[in-house]
């Protein structure tokens, strides 16, 4: 019996630390919820409860069902035949499993037979899954398209679909890119086009759609006519049909499990989801700050799987007459896997709590018919800090993800390139993490504003309060002293401002992200001191990186501009 929630000690402490009281007041409506519905919690204390158990059976399933059939999974993966695709066998199995266990609308509001659960408990689960088969969590993470209907759709669209996701008689996809647009979603040309009564029709092509298959699509299309930019798409919402054509699917390095589909638009039915013109500039972006912590939570859990992997197996393999995890270069990987992933993990649920909060308490100032201008500062505040949070996180896990995966391959040394050893295919699943939902590149073009705009600093300033003086903690505030310095330069420069801006950009991201990490790592430390060298270890690594990236930022050598043109063409 393995349970993916009770082994995971630093999944366990990362729950019971959590800070959710404001959180719940506001999901729970001041735990008046209760009144309406008999499965709503009383209070904090019953709140937690429930959730616990929850995890513990998605642990559970996860462990025991899922992980035992994603080899085969891997190996066969989906049928297509005649347009038409059919999920592996095993890949129903599971999904039948959580649609068993209620797990199909764990973020939908109860009154569409949903559990009403905060976004961080819904990712702790993800990340389960995704440990133990990453290509199942592209299915069932796709519940945020029943949260995208919710949240901008009208309320017969949310009766009339929201129950069909709860249920599992309805599945979803989220179809955004196209053959030539990839990462440029304002050149998206997919026609929506009305006819004389009003009804509206698709007409076009999508590519790399996780999931085309589905039975209901979120579509991204141009509805107005003669536009070439964000501003004339729209969201639409259609079901399968057979105007619905999948062309194909793609046949890929990783992620086996789950369907990637082409698809060709004939005519399709369709109706308009939320406004018209916002498709991109509101309803995509918040439903792409949604798939980023999906993603990093599915790049937790694959870590989290290659790392148990390489550890098991340097525990286990034996050369010179000892396992080869008492031979420093083996312990020092393993060391900084496990030091980057409780990095990653802490990242990854701050980020969530602070996502819960700015929903919450969004959703609070809708409602109100006065406005009250302490809950509007909240809804700005949070909104920035999560802008800022979501790519940072992305770009942390993933990238991580893609280290710890390589690492644990070199543990296993030849073995590891070997199919017989699941290592290879962490590492292949892996992969795809830092590119699809946004490129890391893109994260970091979605973070520096935010860093250049000091939207972390209040939470810095409580981290560093809630800590008492230490080395640890000196080293901390010397790296965000330097990062102020380094952020007033570039805002100070004139001369090739705008394109040294972005250049350093990256290193100025990934340094407010080693500042962020250090500091959550070692407030847990403060919570558990069995915790410290795990904090010890990611802050002393973090800050000879951290030098690296300032000294670059602070030379100011526009050179460098000229000098990576001149190489290229070379």
């Amino acid at each position: 019996m393995s349970n993916f929630y009770t082994d995971n000690a630093d999944l366990m402490f990362t729950f019971g630390s959590l800070d959710l009281d404001e959180v719940m007041r506001l999901i729970e409506k001041d735990y008046t919820a209760c009144k309406e519905f008999d499965t709503a919690p009383e209070n904090l204390e019953d709140a937690k409860d429930s959730f616990r158990r929850i995890l513990e059976v998605v642990g559970g399933i996860a462990g025991d069902r899922i992980a035992p059939r994603s080899r085969q999974v891997d190996e066969e993966g989906p049928r297509f035949e005649n347009h038409e695709v059919a999920y592996h066998p095993l890949t129903q199995q599971n999904l039948d499993d959580l649609k068993a266990a209620g797990l199909l609308g764990v973020i939908l509001p109860r009154e569409y037979g949903g559990l009403n659960f905060p976004l961080t408990i819904y990712t702790m689960m993800t990340e389960m899954v995704s440990r133990a088969d990453a290509s199942l969590q592209n299915l069932f993470g796709l519940q945020d398209i029943a949260a995208t209907i919710c949240e901008f759709g009208s309320e017969e669209q949310r009766r009339k679909y929201l129950p069909l996701f709860v249920s599992g008689e309805a599945d979803g996809s989220m179809d955004l890119t196209e053959p030539d647009s990839g990462s440029d979603l304002q050149s998206v040309r997919l026609k929506a086009a009305q006819d004389e009564n009003g009804n509206w029709y698709l007409d076009g092509a999508k590519r790399f759609i996780t999931n085309g298959c589905s039975k209901i699509h979120l579509v991204l299309a141009r509805s107005e006519e003669g536009t070439t930019d964000g501003r004339g798409l729209s969201m639409f919402i259609c079901t399968k049909t057979p105007d619905l054509v999948v062309r194909r699917i793609e046949h890929k390095l990783g992620i086996h499990g789950v369907p990637t589909c082409e698809l060709q638009y004939n005519h399709v039915p369709a109706e308009l989801c939320g406004m018209r013109k916002r498709g991109l500039i509101k309803y995509v972006m918040s439903l792409m700050n949604g798939a980023r912590i999906s993603i990093s939570a599915q790049a937790v859990g694959i870590a989290e799987a290659a790392y148990n992997e390489a550890r098991k197996y340097a525990s286990e393999r034996m050369q010179f007459k000892q396992s080869i995890d008492n031979f420093p270069p083996v312990y020092d990987m393993l060391a900084r896997m496990k030091a980057s992933l409780a990095a990653s993990r802490a990242v990854l649920y701050e980020t969530t709590r602070n996502v819960d909060l700015r929903n919450g308490y969004t959703h609070l100032s809708d409602k109100l018919e006065t406005p009250d201008p302490e809950i509007r500062a909240k809804v700005k505040y949070y909104t920035a800090v999560t802008d800022t949070l979501t790519p940072i996180s992305k770009a942390l896990s993933t990238e991580t993800a893609n280290k710890i995966a390589y690492d644990a391959i070199q543990i296993h040394g030849g073995a590891g390139y070997m199919h017989d050893f699941d290592a290879e295919r962490y590492f292949r699943d892996a992969r795809i993490t830092n590119i699809y939902e946004g490129t890391t590149q893109l994260q970091v073009v979605a973070a520096i504003g935010g860093v250049m705009a000091r939207s972390l600093d209040k939470m810095f300033d409580d981290f560093f309060a809630a800590v008492p003086d230490g080395e640890l903690k000196s080293i901390l505030a010397d790296m965000r002293k330097q990062q102020l310095a380094a952020v007033e330069y570039v805002a100070s420069l004139k001369e090739f401002s705008k394109e040294y801006h972005s250049l350093r950009a990256r290193n100025l991201v990934e340094n407010e992200t080693f500042i962020l990490a250090g500091l959550l790592l070692l407030r847990n430390a403060q919570a558990d001191a069995s915790r410290m060298p795990v904090a010890e270890r990611y802050i002393r690594d973090a800050k000879f990186d951290f030098l690296r990236n300032h000294e670059l930022v602070m030379s100011g050598d526009f050179s460098v501009i000229r000098q990576h043109s001149e190489v290229i063409s070379y």
